[in-house]
This record gives structure tokens, C-alpha cells and sequence, in this order.
């Protein structure tokens, strides 16, 4: 059994940073999409099950809509959240363990499972400034800790050479490309990709309001 676990925060608490430039509701709405993207390329993955952990009622609600799995959060912060996805994993004697985060509106299908193809006990994907880690998959779901946070990409490495066990880094636009700040709203309406997370964009009329507030 191998498992693909997506962390959703709370959606009233989604995506602060491109505030003031959304308004809550539309800081929801934006997280949502960027889910089902995520959900879109998981769960087309072939041999792998789909998990979304969250705290949010609406977020595991469209879980269980999408045929995923929804584990509720016992308790914040991530670091917790993956240590409950463990804990399942191991329960159910899981070999492999991927944490995917929801907020990559770049994802295909065909970056992911080449991704997940990857030889060897812990595969990384960075963030594209190389400070965050955008996949953690090990194998099996301990071989190193989780330290996801600030600098997490540098300290997963750290981990596995501590351990003795070989890290392979993915470098892909579709897996580094997380959407955090107002700038990278307009990076993905220029790329074109035909996904959720734009569309939902372009129906807020985002590249205008931005462009006009820059």
C-alpha cells in the first residue's frame, strides 16, 4: 500500500499572505481549486491512495466527494498533521508514504508519478527558492523524520545523510511552483496552464486588480 497525503489548513485561515489583495472568501476559494488540482494529478496516480488531512469540514467533505480518503486533524500545527498521517500509514502497513502539500496549481500527473518513480528510501521535491519542500516521500513513511517548516528542504537532507540513507531531489516547475504571495498569482496566469486554481483566477479578475495595484 502506498499513500499520497495532502495537509489542507483551515480555509479561513488559507493563503494570508496574499492578503490584502483577496478577501477571505476569496482566499477560500483559491485554496479549494488549488486542492482539486492537486486532487486531479493524485489521484490519477495509478497504485497509490489519495489522503487529505484537514481541519476543515469543507476541505473533507470535496475529500470524500472525490473518492480520496478524509482523515480529520486531531491537532495543528503540520508538523502534527504528518505525524498523524504516519501513525495511519503505519497502521495500515503502508510502504511508502508521500506528503504532498495542496497548494501546487502547476501539478500534472505526469510530474508526480515521475516523481513518485524515483528511486530510493527519501525522494524531495524543493520549493523553487529551495527553503521549502514541496513532496517529502519516504520509504518506508519513517525513514527520516518529517521537519517541515522553515528551511525544511535543507533539513530533510540533513536527515537522510545523518542516516545514512540516499536522497533523490525532483527539480520540476510543476512541483516547486507553490502559490504564496501576490506576484506568483500573475506567474500563473502567464504560464496558460489549464487548471482550477487559474480559472478561478481569471473569474475573480485577478490579473487586473493586481496589475492595477502594482
Amino acid at each position: 500500500m502506498r499513500v499520497i497525503a495532502v495537509p489542507v489548513k483551515s480555509l479561513a485561515g488559507a493563503k494570508r499572505r496574499v492578503a490584502p489583495e483577496l478577501t477571505p472568501l476569496e482566499r477560500g476559494a483559491l485554496a479549494l481549486a488549488m486542492l482539486e488540482d492537486v486532487l486531479d494529478a493524485a489521484q490519477a496516480v495509478t497504485g497509490w491512495e489519495t489522503w487529505v488531512i484537514s481541519p476543515d469540514e469543507v476541505v473533507l467533505e470535496i475529500a470524500v466527494h472525490r473518492g480520496a480518503r478524509s482523515v480529520p486533524e486531531e491537532k495543528p500545527p503540520l508538523a502534527s498533521a504528518v505525524r498523524q498521517v504516519e501513525r495511519l500509514a503505519l497502521e495500515r502497513k503502508a510502504d511508502a508514504l508521500a506528503v504532498l502539500p495542496g497548494d501546487l496549481p502547476l501539478i500534472t500527473t505526469e510530474a508526480l508519478t515521475a516523481a513518485l518513480r524515483t528511486l530510493g528510501p527519501v525522494v524531495l521535491a524543493p520549493s523553487h527558492d529551495e527553503v521549502g519542500t514541496n513532496l517529502l516521500l519516504r520509504r518506508p513513511p519513517r525513514a527520516i523524520p518529517a521537519r517541515f517548516g522553515p528551511q525544511s528542504f535543507r533539513r530533510h537532507l540533513d536527515q537522510a545523510e545523518a542516516r545514512g540513507l540516499p536522497a533523490a531531489v525532483v527539480d520540476r516547475r510543476e512541483l516547486s511552483f507553490d502559490l504564496d504571495l501576490p506576484s506568483d498569482i500573475l506567474t500563473l496566469l502567464a504560464t496558460g496552464r489549464r487548471g482550477r486554481a487559474r480559472q478561478v483566477c481569471l473569474e475573480m479578475d485577478l490579473r487586473e486588480r493586481l496589475t492595477a495595484q502594482g
